[in-house]
């Protein structure tokens, strides 16, 4: 039953008698819940809020929490989600610093004062000094955290997004050197760990490796530096031809580097490294078109999905592979200009026109052309297009039949009647998932989506369903919860699902 009431508390129709009974329950989940509701009372939203640290954050972003009501002494954990969203007094950092329980969360708070942070830094152990590296804007702290003997606390510094190119650099050259690591403090050197490691509590991971060098963990430091942007391009560019191609390929995402180590990268011989490369708009035209006569399909569907692609090679990406793009828009077609709009719109291949289809900005013109494209997956891709009218729509489900219903069914401005239209005859599941959660589907139509797992899923909470519909809902363990969000349910039926009086 506790899904159920997991339901029942995001339930917006549930009576307020029933949302205190709920309060009273402590459980997370159903904490977190109730946290979204917009009818709670101010006492709710207190007691709420000392549930934990990630109920408060939800109260404190839905603005029910404000300092003025709290004291931090009393309600730690909404005073903490205060304090990281910027709201709170600073002083309240050293009042919530006096609790060692606490010290995981408020290392996290990027709003962190300085000196709260060296005092953590001076006494916590790694796991806090890890939430402190990723999330602590000082230099001063980070070049601390930097020179900390974890490898795991420099390597969230590598991630922290402010963390300067000096410290950076000192992450990328190891300096200071890294005095040990997890695998010689457990195994005499040399020592590598095996793929079948009989030790069923082992933990490390399946790569680790040690020669008294610390490579691995070098080497997991070293990766997330050069994923950041403010590593120095000269202390990047020295592992250009680390044998990792998980460096590599770190390197090839930088949009800083010189077209010589670009051309040095283009020599790697693992897909991966020249997919990320073939992606890079820094690369250059001349490589960007070398990329594509690569036979591969993960580096030419890369160079389709690169914004600077030259327009006259998104076809001939396409020779010898099948690309799987689904529904994402290349960023070179999202920014084709007028004329190049009208040149993709008249392409000859169809999946350049079913790209094109997916962009819901297109000239009048040029979204209705697509509509009455002769292939139905160029029509089914701009079907969703809110500016297609009731006509358009139904023309394209008489010419197209099946194959265009989940783009209707997306559709916006579909109305009840064509939505209906659609689950009869033959018809696929994709069209029944995206049925279950239109504003504008009727009962008959939720009812003929009930046929599918996941369309009966999202149809439970639907207000549109009928409720005989959502009460035989109900009896099924897989949508009880579902159905019991919905807030067309009787109120009779919401309180009969409620949970005893404590």
């Amino acid at each position: 039953m506790r899904r159920v009431w997991e339901g029942l508390a995001g339930n917006p129709a549930l009576p307020a008698e029933a949302v205190e009974r709920l309060v009273r329950l402590v459980d997370p989940d159903l904490s977190s819940e109730l946290a979204e509701r917009a009818d709670l009372t101010q006492q709710q939203v207190e007691v709420l809020a000392e549930r934990g640290a990630a109920v408060a954050g939800q109260l404190v972003e839905a603005g029910r929490l404000t300092a003025q009501r709290v004291d931090p002494r009393r309600q730690p954990f909404a005073a903490l989600a205060l304090l990281r969203a910027g709201r709170a007094p600073a002083g309240w950092a050293e009042l919530l610093a006096e609790r060692p329980e606490l010290w995981p969360e408020l290392a996290s708070a990027e709003r962190l004062p300085a000196g709260v942070a060296r005092r953590l830094l001076a006494t916590a152990d790694q796991d806090v000094l890890v939430a402190l590296a990723e999330a602590q804007p000082d230099p001063g702290v980070l070049a601390a955290l930097a020179a900390h003997p974890s490898s795991y606390v420099r390597q969230a510094v590598g991630w922290n997004p402010a963390t300067p190119s000096d410290v950076l650099a000192d992450l990328l050259n190891n300096r200071p050197p890294l005095p040990s690591c997890e695998t010689c403090e457990r195994h005499p050197v040399p020592w590598t760990h095996p793929p079948d490691c009989p030790d069923p509590d082992c933990d490390l991971p399946g790569g680790a490796a040690c020669d008294g060098s610390h490579q691995y963990a070098r080497h997991t430091v070293v990766e997330a530096a050069l994923a950041h942007p403010n590593a120095p391009a000269a202390d990047a560019r020295r592992h250009l031809h680390d044998p990792s191609g998980l460096l590599r390929a770190r390197l090839a995402e930088r949009t800083d580097l010189d077209p010589d180590a670009y051309a040095q990268l283009a020599t790697s011989t693992e897909p991966f490294v020249l997919a990320e490369l073939a992606e890079n708009p820094a690369v250059g035209e001349r490589l960007i078109r070398e990329l594509a006569a690569v036979p591969h399909e993960s580096v030419r569907r890369a160079v389709v999905c690169n914004p600077a692609v030259p327009l006259d090679l998104l076809e001939r990406a396409w020779e010898g592979v099948v690309l799987k793009l689904g529904t994402t828009l290349p960023p070179r077609i999202a920014a084709a200009d007028p004329a190049e709009t009208e040149r993709l719109a008249a392409a000859a291949d169809p999946e350049l026109r079913r790209l094109l289809a997916l962009r819901r900005d297109l000239p009048p013109h040029v979204r209705d052309r697509l509509a009455a494209d002769p292939e139905a997956r160029v029509a089914n891709a701009v079907a969703p297009h809110p500016g297609l009218d009731e006509r358009q729509l139904a023309a394209m489900h008489q010419r197209h039949g099946r194959l265009v219903g989940p783009g209707i069914a997306a559709n916006p401005d579909a109305p009840t009647a064509l939505l209906r239209a659609l689950t009869t005859g033959e018809h696929n599941v994709a069209t029944l998932r995206a049925l279950a959660v239109h504003p504008a589907a009727d009962g008959a139509t939720l009812t003929a989506c009930l046929r599918d797992r996941r369309a009966r899923e999202r149809a439970a909470t639907h207000p549109a369903l009928p409720p005989d519909r959502i009460r035989a809902l109900l009896a099924d363990p897989a949508t009880a919860h579902h159905a019991a969000a919905n807030p067309s349910l009787p109120a009779a039926d919401l309180l009969r699902l409620m949970p005893p009086t404590p």
